[in-house]
């Protein structure tokens, strides 16, 4: 199936090999299957917690893309789990390299997730792509607090709706901002009109007291308003 503009996007951020490639909550493995077929991974992990979901996608990894799972590295693995119980690589951090793709949950539950991961494997070094539906503010100062880096952001639109991605590391990269640093062209309108409905969103949020994000995103929109 084709991927959709923001899965597609992902895909296309994905341009290194890895040894093992998590997909969490990835519904019907479209975009594990993707990168299946791209070869990009030694083995390709389908991680969601529905049972139903997980035996149908099996079935249909099998039949199109036939491997042995007993093989010490599989092309790809189906895990029906809670993604905060990843069962990463045995091998010593050292030798692997690692990443976990979570997108298309709120970023509430991406936070509850990556601390468990992290709390569970506190000195491997990990690289996560995130594609939140919502609460991107929390995610990215949770993100902060626990000393992950920025490899790159960005904003895509799909279907009318802007979506923000990161691509973070627990080793080395760039310092995260709550609100973004690298991701906003203001002179695109759909950026334009994703930051204008953040501002609008959070002054509704501060009518009973101000949040902190609110005077952060208005302060991208001041050099316009000096012009």
């Amino acid at each position: 199936m084709k991927l959709n503009r923001r899965l597609a996007f992902i895909d296309q951020l994905i341009t290194q090999h890895y040894r093992d490639i998590w997909d969490c909550c990835c519904d019907h493995g479209q975009l594990g299957a993707q990168l299946l077929q791209r070869e990009i991974a030694g083995t390709v992990h389908f991680v969601d917690q529905v049972s139903t979901i997980s035996a149908q996608l099996e079935q249909q990894l099998q039949r199109f893309f036939p491997c042995n799972k007993s093989h010490s590295s599989p092309k790809w693995l189906v895990h029906c789990i809670d993604a905060g119980e990843l069962p990463l690589s045995a091998a010593h951090p050292s030798q692997t390299k690692e990443l976990i793709i979570i997108a298309g949950v709120g970023g509430e539950l991406c936070i509850q997730l990556i601390d468990s991961i992290l709390s569970k494997h506190p000195q491997r070094p990990l690289e996560f792509i995130l594609c939140p539906v919502h609460h991107q503010y929390e995610l990215r100062e949770f993100l902060a607090k626990k000393k992950l880096a920025l490899l790159s952001e960005h904003l895509i639109e799909d279907k009318r709706r802007c979506y923000e991605v990161l691509h973070v590391s627990t080793t080395a990269g760039l310092n995260i901002s709550p609100i973004g640093q690298q991701m906003w062209q203001l002179t695109n309108p759909e950026h334009r009109r994703y930051l204008l409905r953040t501002i609008q969103h959070y002054q509704r949020m501060s009518q009973a007291s101000a949040h902190p994000a609110l005077s952060q995103y208005q302060a991208l929109l001041e050099p316009d308003e000096h012009q």
